[in-house]
């Protein structure tokens, strides 16, 4: 018998279940099943279990086991660590191949031999529960690499440690946080510390750029969809809510989110149920809600860019950053875990910066904050051949023309970084405003940004 072992069976045909209950009982502990698929989810949030059957033909696919690969790809969505074990009775060698692509950890069919069958689950528990132990899979390796810990923002200035406070104070609450602050100056860092810091730090982040997002991309993006649910929808898709159901959900750049979605996010917030474009089926979500901008949501509501009620939702408890250039003490610390960084990655023993490189920074402005500082360090360690950086490693941009556009040429590419500097002043870094008001799409204002060095 597998110790603690605990099997989930999945079959529409309740003389399967029967058998295979029979059969597994002799080498597992725990058995449970459904013959609804559609319980598949909720039973493997509340649940872990060391390895899934699943039936590749109900009710409503008969043959093709489609239904049977859709609900493969809803498990390792959920939960990609549990194996599953796929069973038809149609099985070829073409199927077999596509389910172990899909992630399926084994494929049987039926008629199944009894010996065969205890075979594979007991290597696929044993498989699971090493993978465990040795880091699981893909997913969560990745998740742990871009884990942040509150250690890791960087300084002991009063606003900092106003900050530091703050987060320790409201993690554990599950309260919805509204982080403000301008580009650069660490939000999606903070979010991801009141996730370590809260009762979820063992579930999944998950973080969604609201700008990024076009009216199309939206609802799939954050609600999923089915397959054929619209032009271009190959295959179904779990949207971000479900995802991240557990864990916390990040949603930066709230500000740039268009009226009609607005109410449409809200209203999901409110109910706290997601329905995935092209169904009308419900899944209920538990997500821990945190949100960030650099735009003035309250004068936004005040113009009616914003609605207030979901402006009401998100900011429960609201944390706003500094800019670098209100706590400029930070610089030198921040200097050297970016120096500490960088010398690891360049295998390269620069001690330190300069009294006369380190005067430079402090006296520079810092548009676009510790994001700019930490190209900066970067770009220095790069070119420094000796043991200290000195100042003529760092290369600082011009300050920012104030509200009025000044031209110093004619020229026409001196110009357009101007229009650009301008835009992005008067804008406070909003990438979608700015755009907007120079004319062109977000791509080419990056593809600008990055030529003359923003």
């Amino acid at each position: 018998m597998i110790e603690n072992a605990k099997l989930l069976i999945i079959d529409d045909d309740e003389d399967i279940v029967f058998s295979l209950k029979v059969l597994l009982d002799s080498i597992s502990e725990r058995i449970e099943s459904t013959l609804d698929p559609r319980d598949i989810p909720s039973l493997i949030r509340r649940n872990r279990y060391d390895a899934i059957l699943l039936d590749m033909n109900f009710n409503g696919d008969a043959i093709s086991g489609e239904e049977g690969f859709y609900w493969l790809s809803r498990i390792k969505d959920i939960t990609p660590e549990i194996p599953v074990i796929l069973i038809t009775a149609y099985g070829d060698i073409e199927r077999a191949i596509r389910a172990i692509h899909s992630g399926a950890y084994d494929f049987i069919t039926k008629p199944w031999q009894n010996e065969k069958l205890i075979a594979t689950v007991n290597a696929a528990v044993n498989f699971a529960r090493t993978e465990r132990k040795v880091g699981i899979t893909k997913v969560q390796r990745d998740y742990l690499k871009s884990d942040v810990s509150i250690t890791e923002i960087i300084g002991d200035s009063d606003e900092l440690t106003e900050i530091i406070k703050t987060i320790k104070t409201v993690a554990p609450t599950d309260a919805d946080v509204l982080i403000i602050g301008e580009n650069g100056t660490g939000k999606e860092l903070v979010a991801r510390a009141l996730h370590k810091c809260s009762l979820r730090s063992d579930e999944v982040f998950l973080s969604v750029d609201m700008g990024a997002l076009n009216s199309n991309l939206f609802e799939s993006e954050l609600f999923g969809h089915v397959k054929g649910a619209f032009t271009g929808a190959s295959q179904n898709r779990v949207g971000k809510l479900v995802a991240a159901n557990g864990g916390t959900l990040f949603l930066d750049e709230i500000g740039n989110l268009p009226p009609e979605q607005q109410m449409k996010l809200l209203k999901v917030l409110e109910e706290r149920k997601s329905v995935a474009v092209g169904t009308n089926r419900k899944e209920d979500i538990d997500v821990r809600l945190v949100c960030a901008t650099n735009s003035n949501l309250d004068l936004a509501v005040e113009e009616g860019s914003f609605r207030a009620d979901l402006l009401y939702r998100i900011n429960t408890i609201e944390i706003h950053l500094p800019a670098l250039r209100n706590r400029k003490s930070d610089i030198p610390k921040l200097c050297k875990y970016f120096l500490d960084q960088y010398n690891r990655k360049y295998s390269k023993n620069i001690k330190g910066l300069t009294s006369s490189a380190l005067t430079k920074l402090m006296e520079y402005h810092f548009p676009g904050n510790i994001r700019e500082l930490k190209h900066i360090i970067h770009r220095a360690v790069i070119l420094c051949p000796d043991n200290a950086i000195s100042s003529n490693h760092i290369a600082l941009k011009n300050k920012v023309s104030g509200s009025k556009l000044k031209l110093d040429s004619l020229n026409i590419e001196s110009a357009e970084e101007a229009l650009i500097r301008e835009a992005l002043h008067k804008y406070q870094g909003n990438m979608t405003k700015a755009a907007k008001a120079l004319g062109i799409n977000r791509t080419s204002l990056y593809r600008r940004i990055e030529k003359y060095g923003l």
